[in-house]
């Protein structure tokens, strides 16, 4: 157990823990990456103000919400209605890239490391940035796959086409109702691949990657590891954080360093081995890939 107190670190990101950061990064044998919505947050993925009012402005006059969070939880009279929004939000969310860099940032920076990606993210953000998708770990589903809404089975099924259509076709905030999804399996309908309750279907490609997760954990636990967590908060813990922060303490070799703007947090038993930042992750990573972070092979 870690103790209720946490350590937080001052305000920003030091130049000091940023080198410290790229340290742990230059001399480790593994990285695991662990993410969460403050990297996408980072990278432009932003759910209210003006990216909301360009691709929701319609849904806002209308129905009163004022951001897309909110317009998930929507009580849409319709299924024509409901899909209209969802298939939006989907599109921008899932098939467009997101407006900064940063996770190509991030891929340039781990380039040449074994490296492995757990992600509470459903945005297929890590693919699009040419992650390799057999080092990923998507725990909480994907904006990309509709399942059985009973369920019925344990299949998803990829819905780009789909949102497509649904996005080119809508008229009045309402798809053809022709496109309706439903299961082929029992003819219920079809729901996005979210973690929201207990119905979450893990299929076969999640429990997969949740063994190819485990094998790499096994395969570095004792070694130079870096678990390197990115827009983690507390909303889900026990997913990334707990873990890391275990896997830290039993591993006196490996370093534990937390990215999150305004809420970087290091228990005291494991201070000695963390690193703490505070500030922007895109700005964080931005820093680590400046010459002066980089060791070149002759300097070594």
């Amino acid at each position: 157990m870690f103790s209720k107190t946490r350590t937080r670190t001052s305000t920003g990101a030091s130049s000091g823990a940023v080198e410290r950061l790229g340290e742990a990064l230059r001399d480790a044998d593994a990285v695991v990456i662990g993410a969460g919505a403050g990297l996408s947050t980072s990278a432009g993925f932003t759910y209210s103000g003006e990216r909301f009012e360009q691709h929701f402005a319609d849904f806002e006059a209308k129905y009163g919400f004022h951001d897309m969070y909110t317009g998930g939880f929507y009580p849409f009279e319709t299924p024509e209605e409901y899909w209209a929004y969802w298939s939006r939000f989907i599109w921008i969310n899932r098939y467009t890239d997101p407006p900064r860099d940063t996770y190509g940032v991030l891929r340039e920076l781990v380039r040449g490391k074994d490296c492995f990606v757990l992600t509470t993210n459903v945005d297929h953000c890590f693919q699009r940035a040419g992650f390799d998708k057999r080092r990923l770990f998507y725990t909480q589903g994907d904006y990309g796959l509709l399942q059985c809404s009973e369920p019925c089975c344990r299949e998803t099924w990829d819905n780009e086409e789909l949102i497509r259509r649904m996005v080119t076709e809508q008229k009045d905030m309402r798809v053809p109702t022709e496109l309706i999804p439903r299961c082929p399996r029992c003819g219920r309908p079809l729901t996005t691949n979210l973690r929201a309750d207990g119905r979450f279907v893990e299929d076969a490609g999640w429990h997969a990657a949740a063994g190819r997760y485990e094998d790499f954990l096994r395969r570095h636990g004792s070694g130079k590891v870096l678990y390197l967590e990115l827009g983690v908060g507390f909303n889900t813990p026990v997913i990334i954080k707990y873990p890391f922060w275990r896997m830290t303490r039993e591993n006196p070799r490996a370093v534990y360093a937390c990215i999150n703007q305004g809420e970087a947090y290091v228990p005291r038993e494991i201070q000695g081995q963390a690193i703490a930042i505070p500030a922007d992750i895109g700005l964080v990573l931005t820093q680590l890939t400046a010459p002066t972070h980089i060791t070149s092979e002759a300097a070594l």
